[in-house]
């Protein structure tokens, strides 16, 4: 195993580089397959990884610099199984984009292929690191190359404005954060997660400098994330890049920024910060609210299919930061089960918004009413999706929800099921609402220009397709059935509430990376829960599913009041659409698209809560 660690950055790197060389002499189909080739090597080199770190970290030391009595000198990757676990879950949507690719574009540059690896390695890279600064890099270079593949038709006016606000916003949170690890490292003379660690248990007095610094580095991880304020990119990014990219941005890229910020945690300030845990978890609690409820009325607002995928992303990200905000491992591995479960169905969704971009050349929704009435593949992959979104079993949101509603429940925090009740009818409303539209036909077509972005969208494409090939309908098939059979495995969640557990152990990690002991059990063994809640059929599922139940109820409820508002009579109706866009006018004022207001919302954000912590103790 000693060689294995480095591959899944290593081989992504040499590959992009032969293809980027290479690929203009080489066939398409070729280049196709030696991309699709490395993703899928990736994947089960971490897919070994995951299994061989379940007993113990696997501390991998670059160029053999181990550390100096017990003193960190090297850069390393320690690899977890929650880490590995989901750098194999970066390959597999990697795979799931390239084979999308295959007939997708009529004409790519390999720069796509080459971009698409790079970002692989790169994401990889952050899910393996053991080092804040080498933490810092792989965000850079996942930045760089998103920002490339967003931009990817540069000279259309609207990619090159979405790609301007993605490096805007995402460069502000990158300065914060290397500014956050400059004061650490000039604090601690270390780099290493567990070095750090070490450094500032030993340090004394050290009062609002470290709730500061905590800010400061989780800042650009907060933007990768599009946690509320500063989530405004996200829409913007999604509407302009390639449906294939959207697939990584949605299903994984935001999802690492929360995972980073949990390694960080974890990691370096787990005791450090425990006169602060009260203010944190109220902080946390109040961004994923916030940012749950804001994304699901932005969504159930858009007729953009991008734009609507893209705030229920946001939507569902308030979710998961409300699992990690309860700081417990029921509460974590919820959110990893969630995590697993909403990246696959949202890969589906954009794969099924990629279908009718690909025969229509359109993703309005108005502009699309009635035309999927022959493509019941594409119908079943939107109205799925819709159900996973609900969070109803047996998809792997469903039981990453109850986890996350249990512990929160255990904390005196019941209102968190509302809060995750209220994304799902709302998310779930929009894509049925969607689905009803576009292959029902249902819904009356407004007079007047469509909302939606203007964008040139031929460029992914030449000419209306005239009918769907399987590479392009299989790979969300896979995604969703996947999506139920992670439900389904008991196994896997008990294995991913042990692993939580495991990773949360911040004195195992240490004594892991420094001491080379077991990461897991041993000296700094934490007990495992008993189980994750919704483990059997006859025990916690069958009496807790009243509120996935009501919560697709609610969202087809509210899917056909949107399509039929005029149902409940015409003065009702009128006074309803007036009521929802007079709600729904603040909302959409601060969504305003200047990168200003943007970098004003950011800096209110990061000011807002560094000054809270900084007051609370």
């Amino acid at each position: 195993m000693f060689l294995w660690p480095p591959l899944p950055v290593v081989l992504p790197l040499f590959t992009a580089a032969f293809v980027a060389a290479a690929g203009p002499y080489l066939p398409r189909k070729l280049v196709d397959a030696i991309t699709l080739g490395t993703a899928a090597a990736v994947m089960a080199v971490c897919c070994l990884l995951t299994l061989q770190s379940s007993g113990s970290a696997i501390v991998y030391w670059f160029g053999a610099w181990v550390p100096y009595g017990h003193f960190p000198i090297g850069v390393a990757f320690v690899i977890d199984p929650m880490g590995a676990g989901m750098a194999a879950f970066v390959a597999f949507l990697v795979m799931a984009a390239f084979t999308f690719s295959w007939q997708y574009f009529d004409d790519v540059r390999t720069l796509y292929h080459s971009l698409m690896l790079i970002f692989l390695a790169a994401m990889c890279g952050m899910c393996l690191t053991g080092d804040i600064f080498n933490m810092f890099v792989w965000f850079e270079l996942m930045s760089a190359a998103g920002v490339a593949l967003c931009g990817y038709h540069a000279d259309e006016t609207g990619p090159l404005q979405g790609a301007i606000n993605f490096s805007v916003m995402n460069t502000l949170g990158a300065f914060l954060s290397l500014s956050g690890v400059a004061m650490l490292y000039s604090r601690t003379g270390a780099l290493n997660f567990a070095g750090i660690e070490v450094a500032l248990q030993r340090q004394e007095h050290l009062g609002v400098f470290l709730p500061i610094v905590f800010i400061f580095v989780i800042a650009g991880f907060l933007v990768k994330s599009a946690a509320f304020p500063f989530h405004f990119w996200l829409d913007d990014a999604h509407a302009v890049a390639p449906t294939p990219v959207c697939i990584l941005f949605s299903g994984v890229m935001v999802e690492l920024g929360l995972f980073a910020a949990a390694r960080v945690y974890y990691s370096v300030f787990a005791i450090a910060l425990l006169p602060w845990l009260p203010a944190l978890r109220t902080l946390f609690l109040a961004v994923g609210a916030t940012s749950a409820i804001v994304g699901g009325l932005m969504a159930f607002g858009q007729r953009h299919l991008k734009r609507l995928l893209a705030f229920s992303t946001i939507s569902h990200m308030g979710v998961m930061i409300l699992g990690f905000a309860l700081f417990t491992s029921t509460g974590l591995a919820g959110t990893a089960l969630y995590v697993l479960g909403h990246g696959l169905v949202k890969g589906a969704l954009f794969v099924g918004a990629g279908i009718l971009l690909n025969r229509f050349q359109s993703v309005d929704e108005f502009a699309l009413q009635n035309v999927g009435r022959q493509m019941p593949k594409t119908a079943i992959i939107f109205i799925l999706g819709a159900v996973g979104l609900a969070g109803m079993p047996p998809f792997a949101t469903y039981f990453g929800e109850a986890a996350i509603e249990h512990s929160g429940t255990q904390a005196g925090l019941p209102w968190i099921s509302i809060v995750i009740m209220l994304s799902g009818f709302l998310t779930a409303g929009a894509v049925l609402r969607v689905a009803g539209r576009v292959f029902f036909g249902w819904g009356e077509k407004p007079t007047g220009e469509s909302r939606a972005p203007r964008i040139d969208l031929k460029r992914e494409m030449q000419g209306q397709k005239s009918k769907t090939p399987p590479t392009m309908w299989l790979p969300a098939a896979v995604m969703l059935i996947i999506a139920i059979a992670l439900g389904w495995f008991t196994p896997l969640r008990q294995a991913i509430l042990r692993d939580a557990t495991w990773f949360r152990n911040t004195r195992g990690y240490v004594a892991a990376v420094l001491h080379g002991s077991a990461g897991g059990p041993g000296q700094y063994h934490v007990p495992v829960p008993h189980a994750m809640p919704g483990m059997h059929i006859g025990g916690v599922w069958m009496p807790d599913m009243w509120r996935e139940v009501i919560t697709l109820a609610l969202a087809a409820l509210l899917a056909a009041i949107a399509l039929f508002p005029y149902a409940i009579g015409r003065r009702a109706g009128t006074a309803l659409r007036h009521g929802a866009a007079l709600a729904m006018r603040p909302l959409h004022a601060i969504h305003s698209g200047k990168i200003g207001d943007y970098v004003a919302w950011f800096t209110v954000g990061i000011a807002a809560l560094a000054g809270y912590l900084a007051l609370r103790r």
